[in-house]
């Protein structure tokens, strides 16, 4: 991480929304773990050698009503509908969410580095959008982490980057087929996603790691993934 100071507390996370990037979705559910560097440069293992997550962590998860419809393939993959949010009384992404993750993420070591899969294409430009809405900040010297293309170029690093590799899928479940010879557990929910996210980060954590300190990007440098009306905001 050139330009910051090494990340002491990793936050995983994971969106469920409304749609893809061309329909200007909005986030229905979102889980976010968060776990101190040291519990990830030396991750605990099972019997058979699979890392287990690390005892000490907090986790949050929050469900809301998104203002704009799901679109049938949204709705399919996450098992989220509006009406069984509206029907369940779910508020939206409003100003009480966006509070509720700053104290949340004020609770952790810092600096912070946000981690999710396929991040700089869809969750933290989406959640920049969500934060923007309602006038929120993340702490100045939050950086992020991409494990898609993180663990594509870590193993281009090593080699790995052979023709057969190179077709290989680098989806979340993917790897955890690969890495672990087993299904992950409640794919497409938000917190099922941050679960089978962290033991894919557990099982190359040393390489992951150095990576964030050498590659994350500043929070700050995230464009949001549309820009949303104008909402009544928090002061940052």
């Amino acid at each position: 991480m050139s330009e910051a100071s090494q990340a002491e507390t990793f936050v995983f996370l994971d969106l469920e929304a409304t749609g893809l990037p061309d329909v200007d979705p909005e986030i229905a559910e979102i889980s976010l773990f968060a776990i101190h560097r040291s519990s990830l440069k030396h991750p605990e293992r099972d019997e058979a050698g699979v890392p287990v997550l690390p005892r000490v962590l907090d986790k949050l998860t929050l469900c809301m009503s998104p203002t704009r419809p799901f679109t049938a393939k949204a709705s399919e993959i996450t098992g989220l509908s509006a009406e069984g949010l509206a029907q369940c009384r779910k508020a939206g992404f409003d100003g009480n969410v966006a509070r509720t993750l700053r104290a949340f993420l004020g609770r952790q070591a810092g600096p912070l580095c946000l981690v999710a899969h396929n991040g700089f294409d869809y969750d933290f430009p989406l959640l920049r959008t969500e934060l923007q809405r309602q006038g929120a900040h993340l702490p100045p010297d939050t950086v992020c982490l991409d494990t898609l293309p993180a663990l594509r170029g870590l193993d281009r690093a090593h080699g790995h980057a052979t023709r057969a590799q190179g077709r290989r899928s680098y989806s979340l479940g993917s790897l955890f087929r690969r890495y672990f010879q087993a299904e992950p557990r409640a794919a497409h929910s938000a917190e099922g996603d941050v679960h089978t996210l962290l033991l894919v980060f557990l099982h190359r954590a040393a390489e992951l790691l150095a990576w964030a300190d050498e590659q994350a990007r500043r929070w700050a440098h995230i464009a949001p993934m549309y820009n949303p009306p104008a909402a009544p905001g928090l002061e940052a």
